[in-house]
Order: structure tokens, then sequence, then C-alpha cells
């Protein structure tokens, strides 16, 4: 090593580092572990037992320049001390020291990477957590969508006809229906879809004459009651269990409109009540005709060979279509205490009594029945009730009534215990929100246009 490099040994008086002749001799201090002499001994930090390695092949020295000089006043010899600036260890040779204080500066550089390694990971395994996460919930978004599929029919699993074959089968299969009966009844079903008429087996007819009979003699407790015309009241049957609610309704809102001579020139194409899948391929008409697109689009413009359930809008669509002037409106939040709906009751009241002071107590309209949905269901309202202390309460036909049922009201006759089946009080109608569908008279051509154009975004008047 040259006379004026910046590492000396330790006699060397040729920098200034070394001949630091003006620096006041310091005692070294009790405890402070000394390394020197031949430099045999490995650096070890004061009260420390680790020890570390010699330079080996890690090249020349780097200068270091900050070690603190000491003067020992017990050597004999002047012995001058180096101090590690890092720690307590004091050294009798300045390249020691730097070995020493290099060996620091490594053990710091290997714990930053170490705290680099570690926030990568960290990272990583965030990372990690953030896409098993999106994968997680875009499973679940599958799932749940599979599963609203399901639910809504619209899982590609197959229509009206599917369904009632794999009822039918499922009757045979578990010994309830002989193979024979199977036989003729999938053949009767097979000529009423071919026919696009429903085959009337679901139907009960009659029910609205009886009421008007046992209103006659039995009014206690009532004030006035209207009631629609004349209304076939239709249930589930195996092919739309559980989704056919839509459909039945209009089927029951059809039959009243067939007995009302108002409407002959809007329905002169239909003298019977249509099949399910007949009805479907009508609400595809009136979608390609350009009524409510954006209906249209949620079901894939197909309704059709599905099990699709329906609502207000493609009622009021299909409606429309036929040039039967209505009315659509959105019940959207509950107007009485304990979420009921007074509104709802008051305007079907408005709706049944335009001649509200005739003198007769029960009233049988030329009104059709309100198409009412709510979620997940939807019923017909085929009358209402008004009190004596001004209560109302309507009387509904339900398609999940099966017809059995109805037929008793025929057969044992209406009481008021089996006219529960019907009634409905403003504290039964509790559900968040309600949609009514009403007809209420006939349009023009150029009507049937302007409100095809509106449906372009449709909208529902809100009450309240």
């Amino acid at each position: 090593m040259g006379p004026h490099s910046k590492v000396c040994n330790p006699h060397c008086k040729c920098t200034p580092h070394c001949n630091k002749q003006d620096a006041p001799p310091k005692h070294q201090q009790p405890g402070t572990q000394v390394i020197g002499g031949g430099g045999a001994a490995a650096p070890r930090a004061a009260g420390g037992a680790r020890h570390f390695p010699s330079r080996g092949s890690r090249g020349p020295a780097r200068p270091w320049g900050r070690g603190r000089l000491l003067s020992s006043l017990n050597s004999g010899n002047g012995q001058q001390l180096y101090e590690c600036p890092m720690c307590d260890l004091v050294c009798t040779n300045c390249q020691i020291l730097q070995e020493h204080v290099d060996l620091h500066l490594e053990e710091s550089s290997i714990s930053e990477g170490g705290n680099l390694r570690d926030l990568e990971l960290a990272q990583h395994l965030q990372n990690e957590e953030y896409r098993k996460r999106k994968l997680e919930e875009a499973q679940q978004e599958r799932e749940e969508f599979q599963k609203l599929q399901r639910q809504y029919g619209l899982d590609n699993t197959g229509g009206y006809k599917q369904q009632s074959l794999r009822s039918l089968e499922k009757e045979v299969y578990t010994g309830r229906m002989l193979p024979s009966e199977y036989q003729r009844r999938k053949a009767d079903m097979m000529e009423s879809l071919a026919l696009g008429l429903d085959d009337g087996k679901t139907k009960t007819s009659g029910v609205i004459e009886a009421l008007y009979n046992y209103y006659q003699s039995e009014f206690k407790d009532l004030r006035r009651v209207w009631l629609s015309t004349g209304v076939d009241h239709f249930s589930f049957s195996l092919g739309d269990r559980g989704w056919g609610c839509g459909y039945r309704n209009f089927q029951m809102l059809l039959s009243s409109l067939l007995r009302n001579g108002t409407f002959n020139d809007c329905l002169k194409g239909i003298n019977a009540i249509p099949c399910i899948p007949k009805l479907q391929s009508l609400i595809e008409d009136a979608w390609k005709e350009g009524f409510d697109p954006q209906g249209a689009s949620h079901f894939n413009n197909r309704l059709h060979g599905t099990r699709a359930w329906i609502g207000a809008c493609e009622i009021y669509s299909l409606l429309t279509s036929l040039r039967l002037k209505c009315q659509i409106l959105d019940f959207h939040k509950a107007t009485g205490p304990s979420g009921t709906h007074p509104r709802l009751f008051e305007w079907i009241l408005n709706y049944y009594s335009s001649d509200r002071e005739a003198s007769a107590k029960v009233v049988c309209t030329s009104k059709p029945p309100i198409y009412l949905q709510h979620q997940g269901h939807s019923r017909s309202v085929v009358g209402i009730e008004e009190r004596k202390n001004r209560t109302l309460c309507l009387l509904i036909f339900d398609p999940g009534c099966p017809s059995q049922e109805m037929q008793k009201l025929l057969k044992q006759g209406i009481d008021g215990t089996s006219l529960r089946l019907l009634r409905r009080f403003v504290g039964g109608l509790k559900h968040k929100q309600y949609q009514v569908v009403a007809v209420d008279g006939v349009l023009s051509p150029e009507e049937k246009v302007a409100r095809c154009q509106a449906s372009q975004v449709f909208t529902a008047q809100k009450i309240p």
C-alpha cells in the first residue's frame, strides 16, 4: 500500500488522520473491547457473541475515515486506538476497524434487502389474495345469475311443453298415474298446443255469479260491493307451476274482456283463451311491433319455449298491441302504518265505483279485473267490498289457488268462511311495492302508435 493511501498502518504518520498530534489522549472506557495487535482475532461487538468473518475474497478494503482515534494512557508505547462509529468496539489497527465497519455495512445491506424481499412477498400475497377474492366474487356472481336464470325460467331447460312432459313422467314413475293415463293426457296436451288454445282443465267458471247471489242475501256489515264482469279463474297446471302466474292472470283478464262487446273489435282474432305458449308468442309479436324494447332485450326477445316470468310491463305491452287502452300504475311505497297500502285500495275503489251513487248495494260493473303485481307473484282483483265502517276489502283471484278449491265455492256454496279464500284486507297486502294494470277503453290506431313510441322508455305512473 503506497505511502499516501487513505488507509495507513498503525504506526504511519504521513496522513492527517494518523498524525493527530493535538488530539487529547483519551482513556479506554471500562468494558470496551480492544481488537488489535497482529489482527489474528476476529472482531466482535462489545457485549455480544457475534463473530464476523474475515474479509476473505471481498477485495481491497474501502477507505474509512470516520473511526474515532483514541490514545490509551495504559499503553507504554502510546499506542493509538480506533473506536467503531457504529458500536462500542475499539481496534488498535485501522484496517481491522475498516473491515469491521464493512461488516456492519454488509449486515445493513442484507437487512435492507431482507426488508425489500419481505415487502415484495407481502405485495405478492396481497395481490394473490385480491385475485382469489375476485375469482370468488366472479364465481358467486355466476352462481347467483344462474340461480336467477333458473328462477325466472331463462336457463334453457325448456318451457311449458317440456315441463308438462317431465311432470307427467314423474307422476308415472311415482305410481300416481297409469301409463295409459299418461298417454291420454300427453295426446290432449299436444293437441291443445297445436291449436294454440288452453285446454281448460284448470279453469273455474261461475264464481262471480255465485258471489253476486251470495251478496244479495248476505250483506251484514257491508255498505256496498262492486264486482267485475264475469271472470273465469285459471290456476297453475303441471306445465307452468312455479312461473305461470302472469300468463294465468292474463287469461283471467281476457276471459272477462271477451264477455264485453266493447272490446270485440280489438279481440276479433281471439275467440277463445290462448294457451301459455301462444300468449308468449303474442308478447313476442308486440315486441316486434316496437313495444318496450328494453323489456324485450331483458328476455333476449324470446319467451316461447322458456319458463320466463312476465310482469306488469309485458301485460301492458300485450294489451296495448291489441289496441286495448290501459294504464300501468306503480304503488312504489307504503302509504299506511305497518307497511300497508291504503292508497292502493282507494284507487281500486275509484276504479270500480265510477257509478258511486247507484242505488244498488251489489253492483256488477262493466269493468274487467285488475292485474295486480308484486315481487314474485301476481293476482287478479275481481271486486271490492266497502264496509259500513268505511274499511275496504279486495276480492282476489289467485292463480296459485288450485282449481279444486275454487270449485268448492260453487259446489258447497259461498259463506263467510269460504270467502276468506278471496278476501284481502288492507293489513293483508304488505309487500314493499305493487304495480297495477287496468283496462279502461279502446285505442285508435293513431293512439296505439303513440303509445308504442312512448314505451321506448317505459314509465309507470307513480302513486304517491
